[in-house]
């Protein structure tokens, strides 16, 4: 992997940090009022689950686990 790629990837990764941690204060939010909607609730933490598999795959990439 090139320099730029890593680089690419590292933020690429952050960015998805970020959506998942405003997923998390989102989520958090409409929990906490009376009559939020359910649904919506249950599709923000499909996504974030998403986005939680992809931050672990591209770490995988970025930082391989090397069994010497």
């Amino acid at each position: 992997m090139t320099s730029d790629e890593e680089r690419d990837l590292k933020l690429h990764l952050e960015r998805l940090r970020q959506e998942h941690r405003d997923l998390d204060a989102a989520i958090e939010a409409l929990t906490s009022v009376t009559g939020s909607d359910v649904l919506q609730v249950q599709r923000l933490k499909k996504r974030k689950l998403q986005l939680k598999d992809r931050i672990s795959h591209l770490e995988d990439e970025l930082f391989p686990d090397i069994i010497a």
